[in-house]
């Protein structure tokens, strides 16, 4: 069994897929298992290996499954002589200590568009452990030199983006040089799950993207779920401060301190026209 759990992490690893190590790391008197007895809990609440079954298993899980959001550890203690341990017969007598540890992959971040702002913003995303790629179909602007921590695609955006396969906790950033190929490329993405979906641009744009989208019979919750304008309002101007407003507001999704997407007016959105993208 030992085997399969490591087995599992490597794998999940390749996948870029988040799981937690749950381990008993301490017992006292009788317990129904033994200190290092692991079980990897998976995001969607599927579990390899077990700490002894019953409903502090079932605790455990939940707990591994929170931890997979916060990215926090923590220290669990379960007393087996209570009336809850006798009711799913586990009442052993002893004390056990499970550490819920999250082992989350770096996070994968799409940049559709290669312009001035996503220079700033895979330089950014790499240097807060995101594993960046860009995508552009301009080689004068797609190119390894111009975005030396991130792997760059050359191809059409919305075509490119149609054939992948991505983790389910994707990141995505639409942030292309107009708006039939932003429309065109969220139109693609909207049908993906991810951890973040972000589009550039006004509100009046980001509107029309909306409705037309809305139209088309694009689910409402994924397009509810579109954050537009992208970014933190901190009145971000250049694509320095524009590419900072964005990570921050990255770096909260990941971190499940984002508060709910919505579309609205923002000082960041008011400076893109005069914004080479």
């Amino acid at each position: 069994m030992a085997l399969d759990l490591f087995k599992a992490l490597v794998e999940a690893a390749a996948r870029g897929e988040a799981v937690a190590l749950v381990t008993v790391v301490a017992t006292s008197g009788s317990t129904p298992q033994r200190v290092g007895a692991k079980m990897i809990v998976f995001r969607d609440g599927r579990t390899l290996g077990t700490i002894g079954g019953g409903c502090y298993e079932h605790d455990a899980v939940l707990k591994a499954r929170e931890a997979l959001t916060t990215g926090r550890p923590e220290l669990l203690h379960y007393s087996l002589t209570d009336e809850l341990a006798a009711d799913t017969g586990l009442i052993c007598g002893g004390q056990m200590e499970v550490f819920v540890e999250p082992i989350r992959q770096p996070a994968r971040l799409y940049i559709a568009g290669a312009g001035h702002i996503s220079v700033e913003l895979a330089r950014l995303a790499a240097n807060v452990d995101f594993v960046v790629t860009v995508v552009d179909d301009r080689e004068r602007f797609a190119y390894r030199e111009r975005f030396p921590a991130a792997v760059v695609v050359v191809d059409e955006i919305p075509s490119w983006f149609d054939r992948q396969e991505f983790p389910a906790d994707a990141y995505f950033v639409v942030v292309t040089r107009g708006h039939r190929q932003d429309l065109d490329t969220v139109r693609v993405l909207v049908k993906r799950p991810s951890s973040y979906l972000g589009l550039i641009g006004s509100r009046a744009k980001v509107l029309k993207v909306i409705d037309a989208l809305a139209e088309e019979g694009a689910p409402r919750e994924r397009l509810d779920a579109l954050h537009a304008p992208i970014g933190l309002d901190i009145g971000a101007v250049t694509p320095a401060e524009i590419a900072v407003s964005i990570v921050a507001e990255l770096v909260a999704a990941r971190s499940g301190r984002l508060a709910a997407p919505h579309v609205a007016a923002c000082s960041l959105c008011s400076s893109l026209p005069r914004v080479t993208r």
